[in-house]
């Protein structure tokens, strides 16, 4: 019996030490329910390629489909006079 009444005595000093509001847990507990802010929204990203451009202006409707393609067209023509494409050779005996 006297087994019972210690191991009970433990467990209720136990329990109450364990769910007891110590200061540095209430201010824990404080801190995590405060409201938090939302971090400020970040400012639109600005297309940084010509074809970016382009494709901000279609979807905006500034441009018309026609006109995309055409510009497309031309900056495609453009690059393959600055940048040919060049195959390899094959190098098979």
């Amino acid at each position: 019996m006297m087994i019972v009444l210690v191991a009970s005595a433990g467990l209720v000093i136990g329990l109450g030490l364990a769910f007891w509001p110590w200061p540095e847990r209430v201010a824990r507990h404080a801190a995590r329910n405060a409201p938090r802010q939302a971090p400020p929204p970040e400012p639109p990203r600005t297309p940084d390629t010509l074809e970016g451009v382009l494709t901000a202006q279609l979807l905006a409707a500034e441009i018309s489909r026609p006109q995309y393609t055409r510009a497309m067209e031309r900056i495609a023509a453009r690059d393959e006079r600055r940048h040919p494409l060049s195959v390899p050779r094959d190098h098979r005996p």
